[in-house]
């Protein structure tokens, strides 16, 4: 019989599978023929075909939650198997995400990078070293690397002799301070700002292109470079009056594509929808590839059985990871009262991955004993209602209305009000977008009336 405290521990909502790993890739489902466009089939054919020997820049977008970081892994399984070394990194272990500058995020890859390259080959990289020695002989600061790093404790400048600090400890010495630290964060885009075309053709000529070649020398393909969660950037004001995602993607997006290697960067959903998306676009030679939901139904409303039973898997793989699908589904008694009540908690969550997790885990937690029933979930789906529901102001109802009957989300205020509150998801059907209300919204008596 399945185990209630492992199965709990099985479906939480907050791991990323990483399919590289064999624990992790008995959990995973494709969704890609219910999502209707396969991204990571295009963003994987870009860097292992068209542009092989040569750099390229892509950005990758959609609802947060939605399997973004899933996706991103099985891209660099798919990347490492055809000889490629990737470097897939989360940028908020980084970056401070209310306020992100340019400099931040270079440096932040330029470490990733030296930290991957130093476990193959050795990076020289003199001129870096030298810049960044100069960077905190300016900055003043007192870094303590063997609190931060477990290294010797340095004042006032890094020692760049390879034997006593590596490229990748000597740029963390930054980046961490940065991070934790807005007055040094601030000092540091204030110095290396203006420098920063010469600090990209030093990560370029010092680190990226002869560690590519001496990636080649061991049979390597070349350098992949995943920048994930950096669409989680918050969109507040810089200074300057530009939003924070307009600022990196917009006006500072050509530095971006400037890194003599691959690059995938996640973007914030929102700029699909912002007047700026026109010059974004600009900046990049690729238009941004979307994830889209799991679709669970079709436009016309007709019910889209394939999508149903692909998100029915992923529920079942959790508890059952060494069965076959069709074994699995001849357990769903061991977890569910009756197959209705796992369909109604499919439905009820839109396809939204993230969300249908979320909603079983408070099920189990709340049921406190398998097979769970009926009632405790509607508990469960009244509370996420609720929830929902107590922040969506009058003239946003009336949005969620037109939304209903348009199925359409048109600028950027619809969506920093509905799509960034998860009040509305979108799909995609024969490469067309169509959004729809969060099914959960559904259950509220004013889109009820």
């Amino acid at each position: 019989m399945l185990n209630y405290t492992e199965f709990f521990n099985c479906i939480n909502p907050s791991k990323t599978l990483n399919i590289s790993q064999e624990e992790d890739r008995q959990y995973y489902i494709d969704f890609t023929q219910v999502r209707g466009h396969d991204s990571i089939r295009k963003l994987k054919h870009r860097i292992s075909v068209l542009l092989r020997d040569k750099p390229s820049c892509s950005l990758f977008t959609g609802h947060i939650g939605c399997g973004k970081s899933t996706e991103l892994h099985k891209l660099q399984a798919e990347l490492e198997a055809e000889g490629f070394c990737v470097v897939n990194f989360e940028s908020d272990e980084d970056l401070d995400t209310a306020d992100v500058d340019i400099v931040d995020v270079v440096l932040t890859i330029a470490k990733r990078v030296s930290a991957k390259l130093e476990d193959i080959v050795e990076p020289e990289a003199t001129g870096l070293r030298r810049l960044i020695q100069r960077t905190n002989e300016v900055l003043t600061t007192e870094i303590d690397l063997k609190a931060s790093l477990g290294t010797s404790t340095l004042k006032g400048e890094v020692d760049t002799s390879k034997k006593s600090l590596s490229l990748s400890a000597g740029i963390a010495s930054l980046t961490v301070k940065a991070k934790n630290d807005s007055q040094t964060r601030e000092k540091l885009s204030q110095y290396l700002g203006p420098q920063i075309t010469g600090l990209l053709n030093s990560i370029n000529n010092e680190l990226i292109q002869p560690g590519i070649e001496s990636l080649n020398a061991k049979g390597y393909a070349g350098l992949v470079v995943i920048v994930d969660n950096l669409d989680r950037i918050d969109n507040r004001p810089k200074p300057s009056g530009r939003s924070q995602q307009e600022y990196l993607f917009v006006d500072r997006g050509e530095l971006l594509t400037k890194l003599a290697c691959h690059t995938v960067y996640t973007m914030p959903l929102g700029l699909r929808f912002s007047n700026e998306f026109g010059n974004l676009t600009q900046r990049f030679q690729y238009k941004p590839e979307c994830l889209p939901m799991v679709s669970i139904r079709h436009r016309n409303g007709e019910d889209y059985p394939e999508g149903l039973a692909k998100l029915k898997q992923m529920v079942l793989a959790r508890a059952f990871p060494q069965l076959t699908e069709a074994e699995r589904l001849e357990r769903i008694g061991e977890i569910f009262e009756t197959p209705e009540v796992f369909d109604r908690l499919c439905r009820v969550t839109g396809g939204h991955v993230r969300d249908l997790l979320q909603l079983l885990s408070q099920w189990v937690e709340e049921e406190m004993q398998l097979p769970l029933t009926e009632a405790t979930l509607e508990e469960a789906i009244i509370d996420r209602c609720n929830e929902m529901t107590l922040a969506i102001s009058p003239r946003e109802w009336e949005l969620l209305r037109e939304v209903r009957q348009t199925q359409k989300v048109q600028d950027q205020v619809g969506y920093e009000n509905l799509i960034r509150s998860r009040m509305v998801f979108e799909y995609q059907e024969r490469r067309q977008s169509w959004f729809d209300v969060n099914p959960i919204l559904l259950e509220a008596a004013e889109l009820n009336d």
